[in-house]
């Protein structure tokens, strides 16, 4: 069951399959723990910095407001309106979700 959640996240349906595959083996004792966790590294969403203006696009792609967006990414409304102005940056968790919400939509992380 592990497998079917984890190749879910998968970039594409070939890495999915793939890495359905290789836990089927690890299962098996045939991959070890160390190839398994580079399989998960290649299944996790890319997290890439987001411009300004990128931030605004997304949020007005969602039809949602400052506050709003704040509450799905749980921080403060003035983070976002820093962000979508360039005062500040996003990084670490905010920017994982901001990065899911790009690939996924709003409703990923609600």
């Amino acid at each position: 069951m592990v497998a079917k959640t984890r190749n879910k996240r998968a970039a594409s349906p070939i890495l999915a399959s793939v890495y359905e595959a290789t836990a089927d083996l690890h299962k098996l004792g045939l991959v070890d723990k160390s190839t398994m966790r580079e399989f998960d590294a290649l299944c996790l969403t890319p997290v890439e910095p987001l411009s300004p203006g990128e931030i605004r696009a997304l949020r007005e792609r969602e039809h949602v407001s400052q506050p709003v967006f704040a509450h799905y990414l749980n921080v403060r409304k003035d983070a976002v309106s820093k962000w979508e102005r360039g005062e500040k940056k996003p990084d670490g968790p905010s920017l994982k979700l901001l990065n899911l919400v790009r690939a996924k939509g709003l409703l990923a992380i609600a």
